[in-house]
C-alpha cells in the first residue's frame, strides 16, 4: 500500500502540468475511480481543506491522501511522490531552458499551453460543482449556491477583495444559511 501510495503520486506528479488545479480531475480519477481510497465525496472534502490550506493543493492533497490511507509514512511518501517528478523535470528543463528561452518555437509552445490548462482548470470546478449536488436539480439549496458563488467572484474580481476574506465570508454565510 505504500509502494501504491508512492507510484500513484510520482505518476500523477509525472504526467501533471498547469499547477495544482489542474492536477485535480487526474488526482480523483486515480484516487476514487481507479483505486477507491476514498468516495466522490470525501475527495471533494479533502480539495476543500487542501485549498483552503496554506501551500500547493496538488501537494496538500497527496499528504492528506497518504494520512489517510497508512498515517504519517503514507502522508510522507505521498509528498515525495508528487514532488520529485517536478524537482527532476525542473532541473532538467531549467538546464535546457536557459539556452533556448528566446526561440519563437519555444514562445508558442508555451502560448498554444495556455488554452489547455485553463480548459483543466474549468472543467475540475464543473467536477467539483456536479460531486457537490450543485448542478443536479433546480431548488432553493441550488439557488442559494449559485448566489454564494456570484457574490464571491464578484467579490474577487470587481471588488479585489482578498481571497482569505471571500473564503471566511463565504464560509460564514454557509453557517448562518445551512447550519
Amino acid at each position: 500500500m505504500l509502494w501504491d501510495l508512492f507510484i500513484t503520486f510520482f505518476m500523477i506528479g509525472f504526467v501533471s502540468f498547469g499547477g495544482g488545479y489542474a492536477m485535480i480531475p487526474l488526482i480523483q480519477e486515480e484516487i476514487v475511480h481507479n483505486h477507491g481510497w476514498m468516495t466522490a465525496q470525501e475527495f471533494t472534502d479533502v480539495i476543500a481543506v487542501a485549498g483552503m490550506s496554506p501551500g500547493p493543493i496538488a501537494t496538500n492533497t497527496a499528504i492528506f491522501i497518504g494520512y489517510n490511507q497508512m498515517g504519517l509514512t503514507g502522508a510522507v511518501l505521498s509528498a515525495l511522490g508528487m514532488i520529485l517528478p517536478s524537482l527532476m523535470i525542473i532541473l532538467a528543463i531549467g538546464a535546457i531552458f536557459y539556452k533556448i528561452q528566446k526561440s519563437m518555437m519555444v514562445k508558442s509552445a508555451f502560448y498554444g499551453l495556455r488554452s489547455i490548462i485553463t480548459g483543466l482548470i474549468v472543467y475540475a470546478a464543473i467536477l467539483f460543482a456536479v460531486n457537490n449536488g450543485l448542478v443536479s436539480s433546480i431548488s432553493w439549496h441550488t439557488f442559494s449556491l449559485i448566489l454564494i458563488f456570484g457574490l464571491s467572484l464578484l467579490a474577487l474580481l470587481r471588488y479585489r477583495i482578498h481571497p482569505v476574506y471571500v473564503i471566511v465570508m463565504s464560509g460564514l454565510v454557509g453557517v448562518t444559511v445551512y447550519g
